[in-house]
């Protein structure tokens, strides 16, 4: 992420902004997946393409043992996460295990009790995308995915700073405490906007009423939060004075505070005033 974020900022443009990859309406997606249980540990890889097919690659390495078809939907689910966080609508998902897929399809019947769970997990994901497709990954397919999913299972130190690497320390099917880092605040420059948005309200001012009139187009509200759209650059998630001031310190001081990029790009915000 902090990668991402250096990179997507150009220069000159610095909204107080949580920043988040446009929905792709109609192009589709890639997604390879293999999951690896070894006597050393644990682990998946995967490798999101777009339709442009650029190559993103990624990591898990799991703190608790799986079975090789629990590693496999392990990679499944976190490749499934990962999409849906980009707002990815069409994905075609190419993974290692031919059970898996079978299962998926409902060729094959899932036994287990917790290959059920996995199973009515990754089901749920796969209802959040517009189009999906899924196949058995053939050999000249799987090879970057299968290399990452034995490198997480054994030791991530000597990973190419290219590639995402995150530690799992659950299971994906254990249920999760909601925690959401960034609440939404009341009475910020976004409740006009809001207001218009999801029930037509307007200021009683004629002069405000035609300033959001004017903006209300460049926004959209998603699930009650309202982003910034753009056709060219990724969409921009509106947060409130509060929500920045937590952005910023963790890219100056939290998960993203060595790296050297953030770092310059937060000062320059600093330099903005933000």
């Amino acid at each position: 992420m902090a990668d991402f974020i250096a990179k997507t900022i150009e220069e000159g443009e610095m909204p107080s902004t949580q920043i988040i990859i446009p929905p792709i309406e109609h192009k589709e997606w890639k997604l390879f997946t293999d999951g690896a249980s070894t006597s050393d540990g644990s682990g998946a890889g995967l490798m999101l393409v777009s339709p442009e097919e650029k190559e993103f690659t990624y990591a898990l390495h799991f703190e608790f043992s799986t079975t090789n078809n629990e590693a496999e939907y392990e990679a499944l689910l976190a490749g499934l996460r990962l999409a849906r966080d980009l707002n990815i609508q069409h994905l075609k998902a190419f993974v290692n295990s031919l059970l898996v897929v079978n299962q998926v399809t409902g060729t094959f019947e899932a036994r287990s009790p917790t290959i059920q769970q996995y199973l009515a997990k990754a089901k749920e994901l796969i209802r959040q995308f517009t189009g999906f497709e899924i196949e058995h990954a053939r050999r000249s397919q799987k090879k970057k995915a299968d290399a990452l999913s034995k490198l997480a299972s054994i030791t991530f130190a000597h990973s190419a700073k290219e590639v995402l690497v995150e530690t799992l320390e659950r299971r994906s099917i254990e249920a999760e405490e909601g925690n959401d880092l960034y609440p939404d605040e009341d009475n910020t420059w976004m409740k006009p906007i809001k207001d218009y948005l999801a029930y037509g309200l307007l200021p009683e001012d004629k002069g405000e009423a035609r300033k959001i009139r004017i903006k209300a187009p460049s926004y959209k509200l998603q699930d009650g939060k309202l982003y910034r759209k753009s056709l060219l650059t990724p969409w921009l998630r509106c947060v409130g004075p509060s929500q920045a001031t937590i952005i910023i310190q963790e890219m100056r001081e939290g998960v993203c505070g060595f790296h050297a990029g953030l770092r310059s790009i937060v000062a320059k915000i600093m330099r903005l005033g933000y």
